[in-house]
């Protein structure tokens, strides 16, 4: 059914969302894709599940244990990885990305091995019926959670002083500087919070498949790469859209019986939509002086 699938398509949708956040805001700033954002969502989902297995959370214990522990972590990357090569050239920031990406991935492989781990469940999971809808109670919690932290993340940017930081930064980096704004905190704390959304997410899509694996963090980082940059890397409002799209557009292709294929419709979408508008469906030409 039609609208069954355009559930389950906003549920994978807003967790690709919270994930492309991360990439789009780091991206706004200083202009670098965040390669280990990925492995910050996988770590954010263990420290989920270590959080009720070990200390005996619930869900909100968990998932506020996951950000804060990936909060350190992104702020640490930032410093060790990126910060001492901001005036080198982009590609060395990217390959430093790269390898903090195998690093970490390796880091969980070598701690708790290639296979999967259960995710305790934490949530007594029930069915709710609206009209010839099913919507479980995991999938309303994903949807709520989500929507909830991308307000919170919208009030911030907008109103809060730090958030308009980011906003002068993300303009004009140097003007920015010049005008008395810290960078190098507006920078920590972009990357501190893309790492709270990620971690909230590996938390979230944890419970709803009920194991978490080193690996995971691959692929879904990849599709939330592909989310912001169809949204318009750069722009907020495009990540959350660029989310919700491919989400939709993934669960509908299965649906369609291209189960198969499934990991490829990201990045076809994303061909499609760069040979048509090459900014992403709500990003901007940016003119530059040479």
């Amino acid at each position: 059914m039609f609208e069954q699938q355009i559930i389950n398509g906003l549920t994978l949708g807003s967790v690709y969302a919270l994930i492309a956040l991360g990439y789009t805001m780091v991206y706004g700033i200083i202009q670098l894709i965040n390669f280990a954002h990925g492995e910050i969502y996988m770590i954010g989902a263990f420290t989920g599940v270590m959080m009720v297995t070990v200390l005996g959370q619930g869900f909100f214990g968990s998932i506020i244990g996951a950000m804060i522990v990936c909060i350190i972590l992104g702020v640490l990357l930032e410093r060790t990885a990126y910060r001492p090569l901001r005036k080198s050239t982009r590609l060395a920031a990217l390959i430093s990305a790269i390898g903090a990406s195998i690093f970490l991935q390796n880091a969980m492989l070598l701690w708790k091995g290639p296979q999967p781990v259960g995710f305790p469940q934490v949530i007594n999971d029930a069915i709710y019926h609206i009209g010839s809808i099913e919507i479980t109670k995991i999938q309303l919690i994903i949807l709520v959670t989500s929507a909830v932290l991308m307000a919170l993340l919208n009030y911030i940017v907008k109103y809060v002083k730090i958030g308009k930081a980011m906003r002068a930064a993300s303009q004009d980096y140097d003007t920015a500087s010049l005008m008395g704004i810290n960078i190098n905190s507006v920078i920590s704390f972009t990357f501190a919070l893309g790492s709270a959304l990620a971690a909230a997410g590996g938390v979230l899509v944890g419970m709803y498949f009920n194991s978490v694996a080193p690996l995971m963090g691959v692929m879904a980082g990849l599709k939330a790469f592909c989310a912001a940059v169809l949204g318009g890397i750069g722009s907020i409002p495009g990540a959350m859209l660029g989310g919700i799209f491919l989400g939709v557009a993934e669960t509908m292709g299965v649906a369609a019986g291209l189960s198969t294929y499934k990991d490829a419709i990201a990045f076809t979408l994303l061909i499609i939509v760069l040979l048509f508008k090459p900014t992403g469906l709500l990003g901007k030409p940016i003119q530059r002086k040479v």
